[in-house]
């Protein structure tokens, strides 16, 4: 599909990796580089910098005020709470393209104000946003998470496609496996394969794209239940039925081990890291809060017809040249930056050269009705 970041796809009977991206998209690279970075002086602790906090949400109430003029502007794509590069809170306006890009007579109504209700704004060129897709070896069960996977018959039109197997949930004490929407499920037309995505069918490891477009060399290691997120709720996630002996009962994650079964919510500055089929453990920074954003998808895996999405109270991080999330990463969940048990706080699912996007664990685990497999 047209998603750097939540997928990746490659032509049947080809070799070679193709990375593809939609509107905000998923990508990712086996490099695995710190992108934290430190705060400009006199910023404020991260810790202080949550939704709950007052400065936090007087900026957040001005952001929502104006989100709907803002995203009817030519080139914007979405709004965010954030800081300044001195350390203020600001509301942050996202553009697919440089306005200096359209070239002389072009009208581009995207002039944006200095400030909105006495609270500074901030513009980021971060690229068109989809929905995205280096753990790709096929391992010897129980497979750990933060792997490659998807669904099995992800392929249409010549492509095959596949994404991350992010993490271990679990409804009452059934254990399923957590993905994106746009991973497991994506294929809603009976298109190029004559076939939708469909509860029973098989969840692999590695996805198709790791094993030449071919199922039989994969393994069976889940079976795609619950319902459908998408178009209608404002989540990209999916299930499957943990087929016993496939995964790990812990939920342990490459390069990452066990996790908390508890969650955290995100704060401006939080230091994240992530596990994820292109780029491996990789890290980095949030920097937005309530984000409203358009993502771009297709309804399989690759020559589909499109959506956009616009989800609202989303999670945005540094992604600076693609290398904390990048096509076929799609699924990973994002969690703290600490060595041990770290908690849950975002699933990601779309992203561009310069940001990628996360759901917020709450708001995954309250529409599944799951809660998280950890210590």
């Amino acid at each position: 599909m047209n998603n750097p970041f939540l997928r990746s796809w490659i032509g049947v009977g080809l070799s070679a990796l193709v990375l593809v991206a939609a509107a905000f998209f998923v990508i990712g690279c086996s490099e695995k580089q710190d992108m934290a970075t430190p705060a400009p002086t006199g910023q404020p602790s991260f810790n202080k910098l949550t939704l709950d906090d007052p400065e936090v949400q007087s900026v957040i109430k001005v952001q929502n005020k104006h989100t709907s003029e803002l995203m009817a502007k030519q080139n914007v794509i979405g709004t965010a709470t954030g800081l300044t590069e001195d350390g203020r809170v600001a509301v942050i306006v996202y553009l697919e393209n440089d306005p200096q890009s359209f070239g002389k007579g072009k009208v581009v109504n995207s002039v944006l104000p200095a400030d909105l209700d006495g609270v500074p704004v901030i513009t980021e060129v971060i690229g068109k946003v989809i929905a995205m897709a280096a753990h790709t070896a096929k391992q010897t069960p129980p497979v750990q998470l933060g792997t490659s996977g998807g669904w099995r018959y992800d392929l249409a039109n010549g492509y095959c496609c596949g994404g991350t197997l992010g993490s271990l949930v679990k409804i009452g004490t059934t254990q399923y496996v957590l993905s994106n929407y746009h991973v497991l499920r994506a294929d809603i037309v009976s298109g190029g394969n004559s076939r939708v995505a469909t509860n029973g069918d098989p969840i692999i490891q590695p996805g198709l794209i790791d094993v030449n477009c071919n199922a039989a060399t994969a393994q069976n290691v889940a079976t795609l239940a619950g319902s459908a997120s998408l178009p209608g709720s404002n989540t990209d996630c999916a299930i499957g039925q943990v087929i016993s002996g496939m995964v790990s009962s812990t939920g342990a994650i490459l390069e990452v081990g066990t996790i908390s079964a508890s969650t955290v919510s995100a704060s401006i500055g939080q230091k994240v890291k992530k596990s994820g089929r292109t780029t491996g453990l990789s890290r980095s920074t949030i920097s937005g809060l309530n984000a409203t954003i358009s993502v771009a998808y297709e309804n399989e895996c690759a020559g589909g017809a499109a959506f956009t999405k616009t989800y609202t109270g989303q999670i945005v991080v540094k992604n600076n040249g693609k290398r904390f999330l990048n096509s076929g990463d799609s699924g990973s969940l994002m969690i703290e930056d600490i060595t041990t048990n770290p908690r849950a706080v975002g699933l990601l699912f779309a992203g561009s050269s310069s940001t990628a996007i996360a759901n917020p664990i709450g708001q995954v685990l309250s529409f599944l009705g799951a809660t998280m497999v950890g210590n």
